[in-house]
């Protein structure tokens, strides 16, 4: 994700590879599990309409990025004009000079949307030497300022709070993956009786010297990460481009690296596992997975606005969502059928300590990629959550003391405290992982992903068209501009979480006979 505070453009490619780097983290490396227990004829489905769903509110977001541009442009406007008519209110100024202070090419009577060429007064270089018309995405204006713009106070208290609720959920879902990770690296022993395609229980030993089980060293191992990495949440800290480059790279390097392993595992020994065609059970978790993976809406303004060409936007985005839904596939595919047994978090199937194939490499070089892709949540997630947990302090700030709270001890270590905090705790009670990730995008999720988009795009035509009016074209209104598709989505998301919600009942039945 390119800095936030860069004014430095990039290509339309560029653009796209961070969207796709955005895109595919942590949710992918739990839809192998999910995957298979699906099945793989209804997962793959699932995958191509999930996909579908979120392109389409994901150009839902695009067009309330520009209504929110032509909304603050349009206010821009308005506020010019009155200060050139108070300075005009002697009569001492010709025309010209007024119309120099407007800064527009029309005459400063008119507020027509007839002619509305206008000198955008963005804060974006690029765009301030340039004249454009309303609709333009130069400046970069966050989820929250559009719901501002576009919600009532009821309404942005609602999107502030979903909003957190996701980043409470993501950061207990960065917290466990590495502490699990960390764990099951960490522990060598093995009982005796079982085998590399069982799952050992948490109550067995660690280390063999030792009487502390595996779940006591995955809550060292949690309690050690939060302690380390927490105390940023209390500064301001920003990406750097290199990271940016190094985790990129180490991205794609783990996920290539854990396809050809997979493949070379079925062409070697054929396939392992037996996953069936479908099995509607495991609907629900592959649900909040899909969601969790194809999450991109809440930063698609830092990633959308920096773009020097725009005008072929929402087909490189389709491109994009193409790939991103092959990607998967092809990673949920050749996991569930390359190995026996998957973990929740996939990149525990190459352990070093027996991979998925069962098979112990002597080979140094084999064990230095077991051991890197045993460890790559470790490398990725620990480098965003100090970002996402500043990112989930400034929206608690927003929401409980508004935009203009003053800095006071209160902002210095409640908000940080409460930012890492409920996490830490969530992630300390469970490393259930696909549960973690179930609700997490089952719910806060889908609001950020489907509902809110879909809210903001229909008020922000009412009110582009009260404000600015029907003769201005919006270029980068949604293909999908049918209030239908509106309806679809919303029907489909509330569809989703009650099948969600009905799948939890039953399991908590089962548990609790």
């Amino acid at each position: 994700m390119p800095d936030q505070n860069s004014g430095d453009q990039y290509s339309t490619w560029v653009g796209l590879i961070y969207v796709f780097n955005l895109i595919v983290g942590t949710g992918a490396l739990t839809l192998p599990a999910v995957f298979s227990k699906a099945g793989w004829a209804l997962g793959l489905s699932i995958i191509l309409i999930l996909a579908f769903i979120s392109f389409i509110t994901v150009t839902f977001v695009i067009e309330v990025m520009a209504s929110a541009n032509a909304i603050v442009t349009w206010r821009h406007i308005q506020h010019r004009k009155r200060v050139c008519f108070s300075q005009d209110s002697s009569f001492n100024e010709s025309e010209s000079e007024i119309q120099q202070c407007l800064g527009e090419s029309g005459s400063p009577n008119s507020d027509s949307e007839d002619t509305p060429l206008v000198t955008p007064f963005l804060t974006n270089p690029d765009c301030a030497d340039m004249t454009y018309r309303y609709y333009v995405i130069c400046d970069k204006i966050e989820m929250g300022q559009m719901a501002t713009i576009f919600f009532n106070k009821f309404g942005t208290t609602l999107f502030y709070l979903c909003f957190v609720t996701y980043l409470y959920g993501d950061l207990s879902i960065y917290g466990a993956a590495v502490a699990k990770t960390l764990a099951d690296v960490a522990c060598t022993y093995q009982p005796m009786n079982y085998t590399c395609n069982d799952t050992i229980p948490d109550t067995e030993i660690c280390w063999e010297e030792y009487t502390l089980n595996r779940q006591h060293a995955y809550r060292i191992f949690l309690s050690i990460f939060v302690l380390l990495l927490g105390p940023f949440v209390f500064f301001n800290i920003q990406k750097t481009k290199y990271l940016q480059l190094l985790t990129s790279a180490m991205r794609w390097l783990a996920f290539t690296i854990m396809i050809v392993y997979a493949l070379k595992n079925l062409f070697i020994h054929g396939a392992q596992g037996n996953p069936p065609a479908a099995n509607i059970i495991g609907i629900p978790t592959l649900f909040g997975a899909c969601i969790y993976s194809f999450m991109c809406h809440h930063s698609l303004p830092a990633l959308v606005a920096p773009i020097e060409n725009k005008s072929t936007l929402s087909r490189f985005l389709a491109l994009d969502y193409f790939l991103i839904a092959f990607f998967y596939l092809l990673l949920a595919l050749t996991g569930a059928f390359a190995f026996k047994h998957l973990d929740d978090l996939y990149t525990l199937d190459f352990s070093p300590r027996g991979s998925g194939d069962c098979s112990k490499s002597n080979n140094i070089f084999i064990i230095l990629i077991e051991y890197f892709l045993a460890l790559f949540p470790v490398f990725t997630l620990s480098t965003s959550f100090p970002i996402i947990a500043i990112t989930l302090r400034n929206n608690l700030k927003s929401l409980f003391r508004g935009e203009d709270a003053s800095y006071s001890c209160f902002n210095k270590i409640v908000f940080p405290i409460l930012a890492v905090l409920p996490p830490y705790l969530i992630a300390l009670s469970t490393k259930d992982l696909s549960i973690l990730v179930e609700i997490t995008g089952s719910y806060a999720g889908a609001g950020i992903q489907y509902l809110i988009p879909t809210f903001l795009v229909y008020y922000a035509r009412q009110k582009t068209n009260k404000v600015i009016g029907l003769g201005v074209v919006n270029k980068f209104a949604s293909p999908f501009s049918s209030n239908y598709w509106l309806i679809f989505v919303v029907v489909w998301s509330i569809a989703c979480m009650i099948l969600v919600s009905v799948n939890f009942m039953q399991v908590h039945t089962k548990l609790t006979e």
